[in-house]
């Protein structure tokens, strides 16, 4: 994996390794009609696709647009998913809404050699200085490439293109089949901003 330096750390351009031979569990933080629970369902069907064994389920708050929502995935390339229960100790952890920086704790449970994906504008240095330093993180604006391709601040999809280059926990292909099904005719432009977003994301290991 080629490295390079830049004012914001360790930057890395490729994926950050999660063990693909592990359990690898995600949780999702977003708030109502942002696509938190949409991004989990697509991402299990990518990795059924796949041949691996996935699951994914929502854990709502007060059931109100704007309300935070959490939503979970678990993957195996190895064998059938048993457990059942919510995920308190993921490997990944998305954040949909920079906004829930400040009010949750999305880092709670975080593997130590876990990554955490966030939209936001910041940079590297700003986040540490609010989560503190010493995970691998991925920071992508989200909200901004959808605001241009889709042209409403939905990030579901350009959050499943940052996960991707930043973890590689199924291919960006298979995401094709499942956005098509569930966008129609606005599928073409959710894939198109799941790419932009795959290729915007910035990578830094600890």
């Amino acid at each position: 994996m080629r490295a390079f330096e830049s004012p914001q750390g360790r930057l890395i351009s490729g994926v950050i390794t999660i063990e693909t031979g592990e359990l690898i569990g995600i949780r999702w933080h977003g708030r109502g009609g942002q696509g938190a629970v949409t991004s989990a369902e697509l991402l299990a069907q990518a990795a059924i696709a796949e041949g691996k064994y996935a699951q994914a389920f929502p854990s709502f708050g007060p059931e109100r647009r704007g309300a935070p929502v959490q939503a979970f995935n678990r993957i195996s390339s190895q064998q059938p998913i048993r457990v059942r229960a919510g995920i308190s100790t993921p490997n990944i952890v998305l954040v949909l809404d920079p906004g829930l920086l400040g009010i949750t704790d999305v880092t709670s449970g975080l593997k130590d050699n876990g990554v955490l994906i966030i939209n936001t504008r910041k940079s590297f240095e700003d986040i540490e200085a609010g989560l503190g330093s010493g995970r691998r993180l991925a920071l992508i604006d989200a909200t901004s490439t959808a605001r241009e391709l889709l042209g409403v601040p939905i990030v579901n999809t350009t959050m499943l293109g940052a996960l991707v280059r930043a973890t590689g926990v199924v291919k960006l292909e298979s995401l094709f089949e499942p956005l098509e099904k569930r966008f129609g005719r606005l599928a073409e432009k959710n894939i198109n901003a799941m790419k932009k977003a795959y290729q915007e994301t910035l990578l830094k290991e600890k």
